[in-house]
């Protein structure tokens, strides 16, 4: 490992810390366009990891387990190296927005990775981020949750490879649904994908769930998920811990909402196993009836479920997967 890390303007000698930015362009009043960073180099040599918080702006759980985790990591008893972007999103994080509603036209930053030097907005933001993780990144990790509309609960998409695996099961006990990712674009897990390294999108929360002792408790479950990585990879001392068993599959579908008016979930579906017929939720017009009675479409595990009671025909409803397998610790 270089003795100094520089991602943006950031400049981390060994066994320090250092914050900086990724310059992406200005404003029209003429402030920086830019993506936070915080970078931790260890001491010794060993993997660089990478660590996005809000590509998804209205999802802040990212944000803060970034900031949990550098207040509580030594660069000094590091090896490696720790990339954290708190917010890969600011315009859309300030907006409270799953992307920049300035940009109509690229708007979520997790379906146009990498992006275009010459492209729109956040085209133009993908690429900066995309070229500066390329250049360090051994392994990554995105955090994303439910948002504006649903809490989704402990569950990680996985570059279906040995070493995407071995990156999963590093999350530790709490993580054991893992759902393979066989897209080669999009994201920053597809752009890792093509450059075979390992990477996994992890899903835990909403803003549902944002009220101090959840909000904390969401941040704490990801960035001890975190140290577990860093244990295993000995990035840092101490052992690491595995889930008992994992179960393996793919997300099928997202079971969109079939008619509009009031969601209400089934409260004991969320990271159960149901069977095709089961009720997942039901959908209330405003004068008291039932117009939509929501069901497992096959045999699966319900991730997440919508929290946002007010619906509209084709929202998202209920986040789907598919077990294939199980895989004993």
């Amino acid at each position: 490992m270089k003795k100094e890390l520089v991602v943006g303007t950031a400049r981390a000698a060994r066994g320090t810390r250092a914050t900086g930015a990724i310059p992406v362009g200005a404003r029209a009043g003429g402030g920086p366009i830019e993506i936070p960073v915080i970078v931790a180099n260890g001491a010794e040599d060993g993997p660089v990891l990478w660590i996005d918080g809000a590509i998804h702006g209205d999802e802040p759980e990212g944000p803060l387990s970034v900031l949990r985790l550098m207040e509580r990591l030594e660069p000094s008893r590091l090896r490696g190296a720790v990339v954290g972007v708190p917010v890969v999103n600011v315009a859309a994080f300030e907006a409270t927005q799953r992307g920049n509603p300035g940009d109509l036209f690229t708007y979520d930053l997790n379906r146009i990775y990498p992006g275009r030097p010459d492209g729109h907005l956040t085209e133009r933001l993908a690429h900066a981020h995309h070229a500066a993780l390329i250049e360090h990144a051994d392994m990554a990790v995105a955090v994303h949750s439910g948002g504006a509309h649903s809490y989704l609960a402990y569950a990680q998409f996985y570059t279906p490879t040995p070493a995407g695996l071995e990156l999963a099961k590093a999350m530790g006990p709490r993580w054991d649904l893992l759902l393979k990712s066989f897209a080669d674009r999009g994201s920053p897990l597809a752009a890792m994908k093509q450059q075979g390294r390992p990477a996994l999108t992890v899903e835990l929360g909403g803003l549902c769930d944002t009220f101090p002792t959840r909000f904390y408790a969401n941040a704490d479950a990801l960035t001890g998920a975190f140290f577990n990585i860093m244990r295993h990879y000995r990035m840092v001392d101490g052992a690491a811990e595995y889930a008992s068993r994992w179960m393996v599959g793919q997300q099928k579908t997202v079971v969109l909402a079939p008619a509009s008016g009031l969601w209400v979930s089934e409260p004991s579906v969320l990271r159960q196993r149901v069977r095709e017929g089961d009720r997942l939720a039901q959908i209330y017009s405003l004068h008291g009836d039932v117009v939509a009675d929501i069901r497992a479409p096959f045999d699966g595990i319900p991730f997440g479920v919508r929290t946002n009671p007010s619906v509209q025909l084709g929202d998202w409803g209920v986040f789907f997967g598919v077990v294939e397998e199980e895989i004993a610790g």
